[in-house]
């Protein structure tokens, strides 16, 4: 095909300004990472940038020796796994059951569930019921209450509802009953949406805080997302060993940085990996042929 020089011109300029569009979106976080490996000098002067200055990994060492950022670190992994293992076995197979034609209740049920979708639960009467459950100072709080996210479950109904029919009759005729022909054929051939709605729930978990907020008084229970605000808004370090030693040497503007470095580093670690599926799912969840 020959791309005439119009179309050559129109596309190097496309590149550039998303070129520019990216790096824009990427300059915060490069100030916040040289924050937190400069100096208090440097910070206080406001001579940091976009690099470093005053290279020291003092600020990471003060928060990395604190045993209650690490606890609540690994609350936020248990919330973010379990919660997310949990979010996407009930979307999955609510989802799987609307999708089918076979079950001549869906419409009903699908006009309930818009109803939560526009109409979300008052705080009051959900802490009540919360309360109710037995869940007040539980991981269980910030996990169950929000197992199925209506337009999660759209998505990946409309994801289901693109799978040809002649795939699940043909097993059906084979003798696969239903639980094995979503475990062995529709969970298989799911995997872009599954990797879709399983990172937008994991970052979901990963930034919970109100939820923290209301149902958790248990310090050693609060997610990282809360310990990270006690850190930034009231200078509340820790009872680390060295924090004695190296707060009066650095800049809290500083240990502040590392520590939303610390809090936002596994998630834009594991995004990489998943975003092929990512772009994937939400292109083939999002249009119904």
């Amino acid at each position: 095909m020959i791309i005439s020089k119009g179309q050559q011109t129109f596309n190097w300029l496309n590149v550039v300004f998303l070129s520019i569009i990216g790096l824009s979106t990427m300059l915060p976080i490069l100030h916040v990472i040289a924050q937190s490996f400069s100096g208090n000098a440097a910070i206080n002067s406001g001579q940091v940038s976009f690099w470093p200055v005053g290279f020291t990994t003092g600020n990471y060492r003060i928060i990395l020796s604190d045993p209650s950022l690490w606890r609540s670190f690994l609350n936020s992994v248990i919330i973010a796994g379990f919660g997310t293992l949990i979010n996407l076995a009930a979307t999955a197979t609510l989802a799987y059951a609307l999708s089918r034609p076979e079950y001549a209740e869906r419409k009903y049920v699908l006009i309930l569930i818009l109803v939560t979708l526009v109409f979300s639960a008052p705080l009051i009467p959900n802490y009540l019921l919360i309360k109710e459950l037995g869940l007040i100072n539980s991981l269980w709080a910030l996990m169950l209450p929000n197992a199925i996210s209506a337009y999660n479950m759209f998505v990946m109904r409309s994801f289901f509802l693109n799978l040809p029919n002649e795939l699940i009759d043909s097993a059906r005729m084979d003798g696969c009953g239903e639980f094995r022909l979503v475990w062995n054929i529709i969970l298989p051939l799911s995997k872009p949406v599954m990797a879709t709605m399983g990172i937008i729930y994991a970052v979901g978990h990963w930034n919970t805080y109100s939820a923290a907020i209301y149902f958790i008084n248990d310090r050693s229970l609060v997610p990282l997302q809360v310990r990270l605000r006690e850190i930034v808004f009231t200078d509340n370090y820790g009872q680390s060993d060295l924090s004695s030693e190296w707060v009066t040497q650095l800049s809290p503007e500083g240990i502040k940085m590392a520590v939303i470095v610390f809090a936002t580093l596994p998630i834009m670690m594991i995004y990489p990996f998943l975003q092929k599926h990512f772009i994937k799912g939400m292109l083939l969840g999002s249009v119904k042929s």
